[in-house]
């Protein structure tokens, strides 16, 4: 099967864990001796309710998740959370306002999302730069009084990653990690919440992610939809509705995946070896540049391009024939972008920084 798999650098979804595939493929039609694949099963039969249970204690370990927080399986991606989170929340603060760090594509979408349901300070707008850095500590204009700040800690069309957790005062972190969950340890407990669409690093599209602070359940404004209220989800574990029963099976595969690399400091070090390959073949190049500043660069998607949108679409024809795949950048950006998630193993990073280096000498 692997013989024939190309190196996938998409954005998302994206390339999953071999291994986890392999697992898919013999459970596909029997799992386990059940007789009945994991997509037929009822979500409240005993042996679904033990994959579901089981999957939640292995991101809880895998975490470090402390025991006041509650891990939600949930749909509609991070673009519902961009609705979720202030109807929930917004209520928290005086004047129900909340403070943004708009630092790409997604975070202008949560900020916009979150205009409807209370006032929205933006902290940061990073627009102007083409959002081509993170902000620092003292460039966060952020109110005391805000029911929450919420950030995108790696921003996937632009290439950067917050490589600190701000200080906010008595103020909750929501963090949408849909790109970076899992690349690397987190201290959950600096957040309230912390969000990811799975379809990046921890298994297929339709499973989201969302692992909330106990005390800010039951904050949510009388109008929201109760499928939309994070306190239904809470007190019916994930379940007042058919819940993404075989995406939140791949996902505990992917858990056990990382385990036996090393779990998030493995996966980390991989990570940065990855992106340190590809990064020095940028920078050692005359013909490439990277589109985001050094400081704020992310380790799981490389932005770059060179100074000819032909050259580009030559590159991407031909690092295709040579099953270097999904490397266009998004039209915001233009160019060229490398996902390297935790999926992508290091021979298809050095594959690719290879084949910059022999396409800048020929061209």
């Amino acid at each position: 099967m692997s013989e024939k798999r190309i190196y996938n650098f998409s954005p998302g979804p994206s390339m999953l864990p071999l291994e986890a595939l392999e697992i898919c493929s013999r459970e596909m039609t029997n799992y386990q001796g059940s007789g009945m694949s994991v997509m037929e099963m009822s979500h409240r039969s005993k042996i679904f309710i033990q994959i579901f249970e089981s999957t939640q204690n292995k991101l809880r370990e895998m975490m470090s998740i402390p025991d006041n927080y509650k891990i939600l399986f949930l749909q509609g991606g991070a673009s519902t959370q961009f609705a979720m989170i202030p109807m929930n929340l917004m209520g928290l603060g005086k004047d129900n306002t909340a403070d943004y760090a708009v630092t790409g594509y997604f975070a202008k979408k949560a900020a916009a999302e979150a205009k409807k349901y209370g006032q929205v300070n933006l902290a940061f707008n990073g627009e102007a730069e083409s959002f081509a850095r993170i902000p620092k500590q003292s460039e966060l204009n952020l109110n005391p009084n805000a029911s929450y700040f919420h950030l995108c800690t790696n921003n996937t069309i632009y290439g950067t990653l917050w490589d600190y957790i701000p200080e906010t005062g008595n103020v909750p972190i929501v963090a949408d990690m849909s790109s970076c969950i899992l690349s690397e340890p987190v201290d959950v407990s600096k957040y309230g919440i912390i969000y990811a669409g799975a379809q990046k690093n921890m298994g297929p599209s339709g499973l989201t992610v969302v692992i909330i602070r106990e005390d800010l359940v039951g904050k949510a404004f009388p109008f929201t939809p109760t499928m939309l209220d994070y306190e239904t989800m809470v007190k019916n574990d994930s379940m007042y509705n058919t819940p993404t029963t075989y995406s939140i099976y791949v996902h505990g595969l992917v858990l056990d995946w990382l385990k036996s690399i090393g779990g998030l400091t493995g996966m980390q070090k991989i990570n940065r070896e990855k992106a340190k390959i590809l990064y020095d073949a940028l920078d050692e190049s005359s013909m490439f540049v990277t589109t985001a500043e050094k400081a704020s660069r992310s380790i799981m998607n490389v932005t770059f391009k060179t100074n000819s949108e032909e050259l580009d679409a030559k590159f991407i024809k031909e690092a295709t024939e040579r099953n270097l795949c999904n490397l266009k950048g998004h039209r915001a950006v233009g160019g060229m972008r490398a996902s390297i998630y935790n999926a992508m193993p290091v021979e298809g990073v050095v594959a690719l920084a290879k084949f910059i280096k022999e396409f800048e000498s020929k061209n």
